[in-house]
């Protein structure tokens, strides 16, 4: 099984650690505009990838991606170079959209000249109306953004935290773009089956005060981790790692991962079967009334910046 990556920033080197440590394919090509870079990284990784199963590390240009069955997408303005760490900015990652569409016009013909065949897996920032351009430009409809499958991640995490328990034992989803107007399914939260409120036996103003701290952990967690080592890297690569096996092997699991949803008109993250032709069918939730309300917000929020921006 092949994938091709196409960037080899933070990012993406980070996304090609994570493949590579995880065993997911046969064959990575990383192809970068600065072809150096991308020869020293694969230069620098390949000694340590012979201690898992056999693969192969390519350096090479968009016409290496000839058989790709996956190609990841990571190129473009990151947030702190593009000005988009600021906790009150309501725009979030949406402030480097302008600029990487621009990087993706001359991105994807390329991609799909090379290997029509190959799901395009958005991870560049912001990956929602990125992906709903990479659609248009594809001409097909195998574009998944990465979404807010990492969102969830860190929902799920610090409520463990909070309770002392394994992330594994709670249920729940950050749905909508994968910015600040992204949409916390507290409705649906269980621990076990148990629901979340039932578990923390608050009264309601204490669980409106929990549901706001998660909330802001989670929705700035990019931020905290940019303050600290300048880039958002480690988490993405292991999600994007597991979304793209979950692809080349099929998988069908339920991720809440982005892509153009008809109802909404426009690619948001709700929960999807993924499989080897991206996204097989996506799954309507249970939401509140608060929340269904929050998600068409979320969804006109993605839709007006593409208008603005492309």
């Amino acid at each position: 099984m092949k994938v091709g990556i196409i960037g080899a920033g933070a990012v993406g080197s980070a996304c090609l650690l994570s493949l590579v440590t995880g065993q997911v394919a046969r064959e990575i090509v990383l192809v970068n505009r600065t072809r150096a870079r991308a020869e020293g990284m694969v230069a620098d990784l390949q000694y340590g990838a012979t201690l898992g199963t056999t693969v192969d590390l390519t350096a090479g240009d968009y016409a290496d991606l000839k058989g790709a069955d996956v190609v990841l997408i990571t190129a473009g303005v990151n947030e702190k170079d593009g000005g988009a760490t600021d906790r009150d900015d309501t725009d979030g990652r949406l402030r480097l959209l302008e600029e990487n569409a621009k990087v993706y016009r001359d991105i994807v013909p390329q991609i799909v000249a090379a290997a029509p065949d190959a799901v395009l897996l958005v991870v560049t920032d912001p990956p929602d109306p990125l992906a709903e351009l990479a659609l248009n430009l594809a001409g097909h409809d195998k574009v998944v953004s990465s979404g807010t499958f990492l969102d969830t991640q860190r929902l799920k995490f610090h409520v463990a935290r909070y309770l002392g328990v394994h992330a594994s034992a709670v249920e729940g989803l950050v749905l909508g773009e994968h910015g600040t107007s992204q949409v916390f399914v507290w409705s649906s939260v269980r621990i076990a089956g148990i629901p979340l409120m039932d578990v923390l036996g608050y009264g309601e103003e204490q669980c409106e005060k929990f549901q706001k701290e998660i909330e802001e952990e989670v929705r700035h967690a990019n931020i905290t981790i940019i303050e600290g080592t300048g880039a958002s890297q480690l988490g993405i690569g292991v999600v994007a790692a597991r979304l793209t096996r979950a692809i080349l092997y099929d998988e069908r699991l339920v991720l809440p991962v982005g892509s153009h949803v008809p109802e909404y008109g426009t690619t948001l993250s709700v929960p999807s079967i993924v499989g080897r032709q991206g996204i097989v069918r996506r799954l309507t939730p249970h939401l509140s009334e608060s929340e269904k309300q929050l998600l068409a917000e979320s969804a006109r929020k993605i839709a007006q910046s593409m208008k603005d921006a492309c």
